[in-house]
């Protein structure tokens, strides 16, 4: 019988954690810049990132006049730690996890991709999982310990990804209706807290709330919408979501 193959993973959204082989070597890399070092290369893990590139990362427009030697002792210690055969290259460098490689960040896109998918083809069973998935990464905060720019940009993609989610999750309990329009209630008024103006999220909600039997309710998330739309845009809510609402009316 064949051993099982060891684990390779890396958790850069909430509690940073990295294990290769399924060794646990997180601790072992050099302070918080080690950790941002690995979070930057893991993310550009199939492309060289040049030195230069690196010192921005790490020191941005306050970078010292030493930043180069600084940046080369911080690379060796890496080394150290995760291996040479894990970071490798000089003038530019190149991080290659050994496979089975798993990063939260990059199952999360994955797995809204799959959402979305089964959405599209209105299979609601299939969406479930994987927009369950991909929120519970996306809704921790990435590189907690940091506020550099580039992680700044990540945080948006992120956010991004967590709002489409909860869309696709709320639309799969939804539509299997039942025991899971408890789910699809949570997840429609998470996505209206998380992105106020996004009409789909109001639109579920009314149409859960209708469906738990709260039509009251449903038709003061319309008011509420509506007044906020013309409030801040000077606008009225999409066809849609008017419709639904005349629905509601019956």
């Amino acid at each position: 019988m064949s051993s099982p193959v060891p684990s390779t993973r890396v958790q850069l959204c909430g509690a940073f954690a990295v294990e290769i082989d399924g060794q646990r070597v997180d601790r072992r890399l050099p302070g918080k810049q080690g950790r941002l070092l690995f979070a930057y290369l893991t993310l550009f893990r199939l492309q060289p990132v040049s030195r230069d590139r690196l010192v921005d990362v790490l020191w941005g427009s306050s970078a010292p006049a030493g930043a180069g030697g600084a940046l080369s002792v911080l690379v060796s210690k890496m080394r150290a730690a995760v291996g040479h055969g894990v970071l490798t290259g000089r003038t530019e460098l190149s991080l290659a996890l050994p496979e089975p490689a798993r990063v939260d960040v990059e199952d999360a896109v994955a797995a809204l991709h799959s959402a979305e998918s089964a959405i599209a083809l209105q299979d609601w069973r299939r969406a479930w999982t994987p927009a369950l998935t991909a929120q519970l990464v996306a809704r921790r905060r990435f590189l907690p310990e940091t506020d550099a720019p580039w992680t700044e940009t990540w945080r948006g993609k992120l956010a991004d990804v967590h709002v489409r989610a909860l869309e696709c999750y709320a639309t799969a309990c939804l539509r299997l209706g039942g025991t899971e329009l408890p789910g699809a209630e949570r997840a429609a008024r998470e996505l209206v807290d998380a992105a106020p103006l996004r009409e789909t999220g109001h639109l579920l909600l009314m149409e859960v709330l209708a469906a738990r039997g709260n039509v009251a309710e449903a038709i003061a998330v319309y008011q509420r919408l509506r007044t906020e739309l013309r409030e801040q845009l000077g606008v009225d809510p999409c066809q849609a979501v008017q419709d639904g609402y005349l629905q509601l009316l019956g």
